[in-house]
């Protein structure tokens, strides 16, 4: 059939209907790796009661922002989504998605301009995760599109220039046999500099002693940017909301942190901790929350290691900065300075319990995927703040949240959209609101 794509979605995909019928307008039909505006022949490989999902054959009218992708993976691998369009077209995809949730979702047209902040297109990642093939022969492996099967990849464009060449080492250490088969998984974290490079493995099952060991001496031989092994057990999942899934740690070689140093500020990030991935602009985003914020009381919630918490405290008489992870709020301690107070608690538990005494001068929240409970939101603007940064990386919980806070008396300041995702769908927005 001949579709003609209307815009693209959240999640990737590009929207065609299917022909009209007796029941109105067509079926919704969901394909990947195209542009809007672009004619395309399909075919369908699933059909439900309310939308289809089909897959391209033929290019028939091409959109003049496609490009070649420059990656050999691509429309593979599950990991990027947009590497077919130029990236000024892709920041144009992810503003009208943001945009169009928000007029859907929270039923608000932004009165603000929308400020768009680009990253640099590739080796922006300062973490990867790979998953290990161990038979028919050893493979470091991604997943690949839409799928639970495994695509072996040798580099990734978006991550940074030493996760790249750790990708290399492991692949040369692995077809020796020097890495342990009980190793699922194994994510890479470099510091801001890319001069470090701290390894987390993730095993199935117990290790035997000194694996973390063997496996950072021979990383260090070719790698002497190495600066530690952490083996964990596989995650125990305490599901979407803010309780953070734990790890447990149960062998080290070498250091199990490194020190992330950008231009405001320093931080200690354990194996384990939440930080964020784009090294171009994790500046820019501190910016943004903080930047002309200062008073008695700043909140920090969903802390994380102190990201926000670790500058506010410098216009700001007291921070109370709030994170419910063992391991993050760990750092978040070492990190703070004097006059940051840090509490593990999930941001419910410390609204319910305290909310009703605070009266902060600035929120900031930057809840996971899941965005804020009903719960939270309205214990949020119970607190009475008159100004409240949201930080959000899904466009959909974001816009449900905002209705809330709109709904409470809050009108939203600015609109930032900052791109920590170049090439796949995700998207990172910022949102000033005043009271």
């Amino acid at each position: 059939m001949q579709l003609t794509i209307e815009k693209l979605i959240y999640g990737g995909d590009g929207l065609g209907r299917l022909p009209a019928d007796d029941q109105g307008s067509g079926k919704a039909v969901f394909i990947p790796f195209v542009l809007e505006g672009e004619e395309v022949e399909a075919h369908l490989i699933e059909e439900k009661r309310g939308f289809a999902r089909g897959l391209v054959d033929t290019l028939a009218v091409r959109s003049v922002n496609r490009i070649e992708p420059p990656c050999p993976y691509f429309a593979h691998c599950g990991g990027c989504h947009y590497q077919h369009s130029n990236y000024e077209h892709q920041l144009e995809i992810k503003a009208a998605i943001l945009k169009e949730n928000l007029r859907r979702i929270a039923k608000v047209e932004l009165e603000t301009e929308l400020n768009i902040h680009p990253s640099l297109q590739w080796n922006y990642r300062n973490r990867t995760r790979l998953t290990l093939q161990t038979t028919p022969e050893f493979a470091l492996c991604y997943h690949k599109f839409n799928s639970h099967l495994l695509l072996p990849i040798e580099e990734c464009p978006i991550s940074s220039p030493l996760i790249n060449r750790g990708t290399s080492a492991l692949w040369d250490i692995g077809r020796k046999g020097s890495v342990p088969a009980q190793i699922r998984e194994i994510e890479m974290f470099a510091n801001a500099s890319d001069s470090e490079l701290l390894i987390e493995a993730y095993c199935s099952e117990d290790m035997n002693p000194g694996a973390a060991l063997r496996l950072h001496e021979s990383l260090q031989s070719q790698i002497p940017e190495i600066a530690g092994v952490v083996i964990f057990k596989e995650y125990i999942s305490r599901g979407s909301s803010d309780q953070a899934n734990e790890r447990e740690q149960i062998q080290l070689a070498g250091r199990g942190d490194l020190v992330y140093k950008t231009s405001e500020s320093s931080y200690r990030v354990s194996a384990g901790s939440f930080f964020q991935v784009n090294r171009f602009l994790i500046d820019e985003l501190v910016s943004i929350v903080t930047a002309g914020q200062s008073g008695g009381t700043a909140l920090d919630l969903y802390a994380g290691v102190g990201l926000f918490s670790s500058v506010l405290y410098r216009e700001f008489q007291r921070v109370i900065a709030v994170e419910s992870s063992q391991t993050s709020y760990a750092d978040l301690l070492y990190n703070s300075p004097p006059n940051v107070k840090a509490v593990q608690a999930t941001t419910e538990q410390y609204l319910k319990n305290a909310g009703g005494k605070l009266r902060p001068d600035f929120v900031v929240v930057d809840p996971p995927r899941g965005g804020l409970s009903e719960s939270v939101t309205k214990l949020l603007a119970s607190v009475g703040s008159p100004r409240i940064t949201y930080v959000s990386c899904d466009p959909a919980t974001v816009a449900r949240d905002l209705r809330g806070l709109l709904d409470s008396g809050y009108r939203v300041e600015q609109a930032h959209l900052v791109d920590l995702f170049p090439q796949t769908f995700h998207i990172e927005s910022v949102f000033q609101l005043v009271r």
